[in-house]
């Protein structure tokens, strides 16, 4: 038997999700079998945890979009008992049953090893939101992005995605403006080592001029909606904006003036289906470029049966930097 987060849908459509025990024969079929050390919350797990947000399809279900652990059992020759792995993606914790679990059985081909100088902990400390700020900061460096050309944005930057680009981005010697309409987290994020703080405020309104001031040498972006239609009118000529995120709404009241007139770019950032070997090169990227002294500041400990609020309180944006969820404690 083991202990899992379990939701279960009721006939008028409302869900209750609460710790259970199952048997190893509910797992699913497939190729290894983990014992989940350590989980994390992103904003697709309060969706599923709660009301689904068309994620989750077949119910009983147990979410949790990423996992860290050791493998227990495979039948496929890449992974061993004892190996140490990381999952993130795949439609785990929405179509496949995740990581709010003892126990995990998934595809190999979605697992990683994980990567030397990490342990799981600190895996899911980084997890999909720093896993997916590492393929931003990476996107931006692949399009010419260099610490000497300039400030760089991070919108949402209280938030987990937010948090780990800022303390990439700092540790690599670029000027972080972070954005935040949380005045109470400046402090958290000049920790981390943002530059300067932008009120959200100050940028999240649309402007009928489709082009402003030369001001961002790049960005990471977790809102879109007006804000991201805002900032690519203030990007600096052929800079780029990796976009990670829907906080601000999915629209884009934008004009294309900015990617005709200054040659900007708009890097779309997907986490979820990106190919094995860019998994492995952004994980490697993580273990040597995330600060751990900073990656340790983000952290607020849960565990499963903290589980049911902490998904109601990232929805609303009250969750601060990362939840790493002891799925043992």
């Amino acid at each position: 038997m083991f202990k899992a987060l379990v939701v279960e849908k009721a006939e008028d459509g409302s869900t209750h999700a609460a710790v259970t025990e199952l048997s190893l024969d509910r797992l699913p079929e497939a190729e290894v079998t983990v014992a989940v050390e350590y989980s994390t919350v992103n904003y697709k797990d309060g969706l599923c945890i709660g009301p689904g947000g068309g994620l989750v399809r077949n119910y009983p279900h147990i979410p949790g979009i990423d996992f860290a652990g050791t493998v227990v059992d495979s039948t496929d020759e890449r992974y061993a008992p004892g190996d140490k792995v990381v999952l993130t993606g795949w439609r785990v914790g929405e179509a496949h049953w995740g990581g709010y679990s003892q126990r995990a059985r998934v595809k190999a081909d979605w697992l990683v090893p994980l990567p030397e100088g990490l342990n799981t902990r600190q895996a899911m400390a980084v997890g999909t939101a720093g896993f997916t700020a590492m393929l931003a900061v990476m996107a931006l460096e692949d399009h010419g992005l260099t610490p000497d050309k300039g400030e760089v944005l991070v919108t949402g930057a209280a938030g987990g995605v937010g948090s780990v680009a800022t303390a990439i981005l700092a540790n690599l010697g670029y000027q972080v403006a972070a954005v935040t309409g949380r005045p109470e987290t400046s402090d958290y994020l000049m920790s981390l080592g943002a530059t300067r703080i932008v009120a959200r405020e100050e940028i999240n309104e649309t402007v009928k001029r489709p082009l402003e001031a030369e001001t961002w040498a790049g960005c990471v972006d977790a809102v879109g909606g007006p804000m991201l239609a805002r900032v690519l009118g203030q990007m600096k000529y052929g800079a780029s904006v990796a976009a990670v995120g829907l906080a601000g709404g999915a629209g884009l009241p934008a004009t294309v003036v900015p990617f005709l007139l200054r040659g900007v770019n708009l890097l779309g950032i997907d986490s979820v289906m990106q190919p094995y070997a860019n998994r492995v090169r952004a994980w490697e990227r993580v273990a040597r470029d995330l600060p751990m002294d900073k990656l340790e500041a983000m952290v607020q400990p849960a565990t499963l049966s903290d589980l049911p609020q902490l998904g109601a309180d990232i929805l609303k944006g009250q969750v601060k930097g990362r939840v790493v969820v002891d799925i043992n404690g």
